[in-house]
């Protein structure tokens, strides 16, 4: 009998030694079990994609003082700290538009408009920006020909003002009387910055 109770022991001890690993597994601090980790894993992964993306409003390209900008279609910007340069295909010679000679308030809102374009239907739009509250973020340029949109430049330093511009083909049914209605610069919250009312 006592041999017995010595064999039913030894059989009760090796049981417990074949199980414990799997329990002290299971329950150790600070470790999962591999389906609990996939589980988790599973829902962060779900948490994430779900998470909304965040964009962030486009605001204008900052160049340096000089600094040429040259579109594929041959129109070329630059800006000084005197104001707005430019040429365009048809016309190489350098264009200026002052921003302190007195002609604009940069201290109330406002937007200027320069339109040139050639028999061929081709356009080149661009203009000041200036005196908006915010930050300049997109320029809506609305035509007789549908709606176009501008890029921005500026340079360093918020100076309160800014050159949008934008090229166009237009067919030739559209050149005749082509003009434009309303240019409208939003800042990046979507606020009016400065606008343009020509119609």
């Amino acid at each position: 009998m006592a041999g017995m109770k010595k064999y039913a022991a030894i059989a009760a001890v090796a049981v417990a030694l074949i199980t414990a690993p799997t329990a002290a597994y299971a329950a150790s601090p600070g470790k999962e079990a591999p389906a609990a980790r996939s589980a988790h894993a599973a829902a962060r992964s779900a948490h994430t994609s779900a998470l909304p993306v965040v964009k962030t409003a486009p605001t204008a390209r900052i160049v340096a003082p000089d600094e040429h900008v040259k579109e594929p279609d041959g129109a070329e910007f630059w800006l000084t700290e005197e104001g707005k340069h430019w040429t365009t295909p048809d016309d190489p010679d350098p264009q200026f538009r002052s921003v302190v000679d007195g002609n604009i308030d940069r201290g109330t809102p406002g937007v200027s408009a320069q339109i040139e374009g050639t028999a061929q239907g081709h356009f080149t739009l661009s203009g000041l920006y200036y005196g908006g509250k915010g930050t300049a973020s997109t320029v809506t340029v609305r035509t007789t020909a549908g709606t176009l949109h501008a890029k921005l430049l500026e340079l360093a330093g918020a100076p309160g003002w800014g050159v949008w511009y934008v090229s166009t083909d237009l067919p030739a049914a559209a050149v005749e009387g082509f003009s434009v209605k309303h240019v409208v610069v939003h800042d990046t919250k979507g606020r009016v910055y400065s606008r343009l009312d020509l119609i």
